[in-house]
């Protein structure tokens, strides 16, 4: 019967290929078979939303960090702390100055006052900890919703598969026959579920991966922007013990 199940289902995708009428497969389906559609689709589109929104800004970050660096490097060069944090400032969606500007603040709160409790050069490390796990959770935002629908929408498209060869023996029972006509609307719901699900999770899977490399090379520019900026610190510090 399985087999039998397999040969209708190559004669459907074959009727298919000629003529696809969504709109009678659609009022062929069952109740059950719509609600996981509908879910599938509405799957699709959260994680579409996600996608657009994390490509628009992970490119403003890689955008504004791209002129943030040269121009927070020449600040710090001449000394100018004040106009450092100025320039972070402006580059808000940089993933760089929202760091860089957490170590530049709690460095200087340290040399203002003297009765901040803390080694300034401790303090700015963990305050500079502190603004990179806050970005890296900022820049994974949605993408966790990303690796959910890339793993559940086949099992989704599955549950349909079920649904739909659960429908096509219930064709066989009612019109007691095996013929075609029996069982075309199961199998139809069958394949149409699957392909939505496989549709859906494909690109989420992709997406899912892209994201994760991007969000591992902001991390290590983050990680290598407070290392440097430590180290300037230190330069500082050592500076001012010689005076």
């Amino acid at each position: 019967m399985f087999l039998q199940l397999q040969v209708w289902s190559l004669y459907l995708l074959q009727e298919a290929a000629v003529g696809f009428d969504v709109r009678s497969l659609w009022l062929q389906m069952g109740l059950m078979a719509k609600i996981i559609v509908i879910g599938l689709f509405l799957m699709s589109a959260y994680s579409i939303g996600v996608m657009i929104d994390r490509l628009m800004a992970y490119s403003a970050a890689r955008k504004q960090s791209r002129a943030f660096a040269p121009a927070v490097a020449g600040a710090l060069r001449e000394g100018k702390l004040d106009e450092a944090v100025k320039i972070a400032d402006r580059y808000k969606k940089s993933h760089l100055a929202k760091v860089v500007v957490a170590g530049l603040q709690e460095f200087q709160a340290h040399q203002i006052s003297s009765e901040i409790p803390g080694e300034e050069i401790e303090a700015s490390k963990r305050a500079l900890e502190r603004a990179e796990a806050i970005v890296h959770a900022e820049l994974k935002r949605g993408i966790g919703g990303l690796a959910t629908i890339g793993s559940t929408a086949p099992f989704v498209g599955l549950l349909g598969t079920v649904v739909g060869i659960i429908n096509a023996f219930r064709g066989i029972s009612t019109e007691k026959s095996t013929g075609l006509g029996a069982v075309a609307g199961g199998i139809s719901e069958a394949l149409v579920t699957t392909a939505i699900g496989l549709f859906v999770a494909i690109p989420a899977v992709w997406m899912y991966n892209f994201f994760t490399g991007k969000i591992e090379a902001f991390d290590v520019e983050m990680g290598n922007s407070s290392s440097e900026l430590i180290d300037y610190f230190l330069k500082r510090s050592q500076r001012g013990v010689r005076k």
